[in-house]
C-alpha cells in the first residue's frame, strides 16, 4: 500500500496514512508545536473519522520539528491578555474547551483503536496531557516531560490530570503539577510515564516498527482490550470480571482468533485480517 496524504484543512497538522498507520502531525515547529485553535479542531475532524474508517488500524501523534507540543499558546494568551475566554462568555468558553478536549485527549483514549505519541522533543502542559491519552509513548533519549502549567498560573487541562493520576500514583502527579519540574526521558521510563527510549535519529523507526505491529494486530480483540482496560482503571471488578468474559467469548468467535490458533500449531506467524 503506498503512503497517501491526507487533507486537515490546516498546515498546523500534517495527516499521512500508511500500511494502517494514521500519523497525525502537530506542525508549528517554530512555537514548539503548541496549540493553536485550527491545529485543535483539525485534530478532532481527523480523530473522529480515523475513529470509523476501516482503513486506519492505528493512530500516531508526533511533533515536527524537535519538539512535540508546548500546550497552549501561551505568547498568544499573552497577547490577548485572557488565556481562556477571549471573545466569548465564560460559560461559552468552558463548553467550548469541554467539547474540545473530549473531541482530542478524549478520543485518543476511548477509541477502539491503538493510539501511540511519538515524542521527539518536549511534551509540556496540555502537550503532556495528549501524550498521556494515547496508549503507548515512545521518547527520543532527549526529550522532556513537564506539566508547566503552575508556572503560567493555570490548573491543568486535556485530562492531564486524570491520566497521570492513573499513570504514576496521586502523590507523584500532585508533585509533578504542583512543582513543573522537568522530566527526562530516562526518568519517565523509570515511573512508567513512556514505553520505550530510544536515539533521537531511530525515534522515526522505532515508531513506524511499534506502529505497523499494532496496524497488523488482531483488530477485534483490540477493540476489546482496549475498553476492558478503560473500565478496569475506575472500574469494580466484577464489573472487569464480566465485561472481560463477554469480549473474550466474541474474541473466540472472530476469523482472527482461528487463525492464530491455526498459525500456534503450525508454528507460524499468525495474519490478522480485522475479523
Amino acid at each position: 500500500m503506498t503512503a497517501r496524504t491526507i487533507d486537515t484543512g490546516t498546515n498546523d497538522l500534517l495527516a499521512s496514512l500508511d500500511a494502517g498507520v494514521l500519523t497525525l502531525t502537530l506542525n508549528r515547529p517554530d512555537a514548539r508545536n503548541a496549540m493553536s485553535r485550527d491545529m485543535n479542531e483539525a485534530l478532532a475532524a481527523k480523530l473522529a473519522w480515523a475513529e470509523l474508517d476501516p482503513e486506519v488500524k492505528c493512530i500516531v501523534l508526533t511533533g515536527a520539528g524537535k519538539g512535540f507540543c508546548a500546550g497552549g499558546d501561551v505568547k498568544g494568551m499573552a497577547a490577548r491578555g485572557d488565556g481562556t475566554v477571549g471573545n466569548n462568555t465564560i460559560d461559552g468558553a468552558i463548553h467550548r474547551q469541554r467539547v474540545m478536549q473530549r473531541a482530542t485527549a478524549g478520543k485518543l483514549f476511548k477509541m477502539p483503536k491503538p493510539t501511540l505519541a511519538a515524542l521527539p522533543g518536549a511534551a509540556a502542559g496540555a502537550g503532556l496531557s495528549l501524550a498521556l491519552a494515547c496508549d503507548l509513548r515512545i521518547m527520543a533519549s532527549t526529550a522532556i516531560m513537564t506539566t508547566a502549567f503552575a508556572r503560567v498560573g493555570f490548573s491543568g487541562d486535556y485530562g492531564g490530570t486524570y491520566f497521570l493520576t492513573q499513570l504514576v500514583g496521586s502523590a507523584k502527579a500532585r508533585e509533578m503539577y504542583f512543582l513543573s519540574d522537568r522530566v527526562s526521558a530516562d526518568e519517565a521510563l523509570r515511573l512508567g510515564l513512556t514505553n520505550w527510549v530510544c536515539a533521537p535519529e531511530e525515534l522515526a523507526a522505532k515508531t513506524r516498527e511499534v506502529a505497523l505491529r499494532l496496524a497488523n494486530g488482531p483488530t477485534v480483540a483490540y477493540r476489546y482490550m482496549k475498553e476492558n482496560l478503560n473500565r478496569a482503571m475506575a472500574g469494580e471488578v466484577d464489573d472487569c470480571l464480566d465485561l472481560e468474559a463477554t469480549h473474550h467469548v466474541h474474541c473466540g468467535q472472530t476469523e482472527d482468533h482461528r487463525e492464530a490458533t491455526k498459525a500456534f500449531v503450525e508454528k507460524r506467524e499468525p495474519v490478522f485480517k480485522g475479523r
